[in-house]
């Protein structure tokens, strides 16, 4: 199969096509992170990279039979206080990949993104012809990471309206927790939030970052032990 992957990342995508036993024939990559990229190029070095999605001209495509991609949510988010949706700069760039999906017509597509305001989550699905399946993926491993997933591979009901919505089965709940694959230390939650890049930076203060767990929650901290995480309660 030839694949295009549109925001990659660092290529998890081919990571997920390696487990389930799909040949990969070529694999397209639109990224722009230069530091994604060189994971997915140590990981992946036949990957033939694209760049910014903005200036790829999918006609010189012969044929893709798989395109993949989820467009930066970061304007549709909750985590975004004012949620600018699919106007928003960074999440506007859906439009690429519907214009990807029209010039290549690929035999399949797979579009993931998060939970959203109702008037997004219909403007997606208009344009992608499809309801999507909504699948947390606490089910399946120790995050939570509750998402939308539009695609035309498998089967598919109608609403009444002949619209068609995906009916992928849910996954059956695995029971991983955060405990279970840590190798050290202790977790206060059965999981664990998504690793941000910003959680890199340092804060100025012990104090400063564990108010920020416990009133946002959108982060994960793993303590020493128990009496650790006793201990910075009542630092908190």
């Amino acid at each position: 199969m030839n694949i295009l992957s549109l925001f990659d990342g660092i290529s998890c995508g081919q990571l997920a096509l390696k487990r389930a036993g799909i040949k990969v024939d070529k694999y397209y990559s639109s990224e722009i992170d230069k530091y994604a990229i060189k994971v997915t190029q140590h990981n992946f070095p036949n990957t033939i990279q694209l760049g910014d999605v903005k200036d790829i001209d999918f006609k010189q495509f012969e044929e893709i039979d798989l395109l993949i991609g989820g467009s930066p949510c970061q304007d549709l988010s909750q985590a975004h206080s004012k949620r600018p949706g699919l106007k928003g700069s960074k999440s506007s760039l859906f439009w690429e990949y519907v214009r990807a999906l029209k010039e290549l017509k690929p035999k399949y597509f797979l579009f993931e993104n998060v939970e959203m305001p109702p008037a997004d989550y219909e403007i997606i699905s208009q344009a992608l012809g499809i309801y999507p399946v909504n699948i947390n993926s606490d089910l399946v491993s120790a995050q939570l990471r509750n998402r939308f997933y539009w695609t035309n591979i498998g089967e598919k009901n109608y609403n009444l309206f002949g619209f068609p919505t995906c009916a992928i089965p849910q996954p059956k709940d695995k029971k991983i927790y955060l405990q279970d694959i840590l190798t050290s230390g202790y977790a206060d939650r059965l999981k664990a939030r998504c690793i941000k890049e910003s959680e890199s930076r340092p804060y100025s203060n012990k104090i400063k970052m564990l108010r920020r767990y416990e009133t946002t929650g959108m982060f994960t901290l793993v303590f020493e032990d128990l009496n650790d995480r006793y201990s910075c309660r009542h630092l908190n």
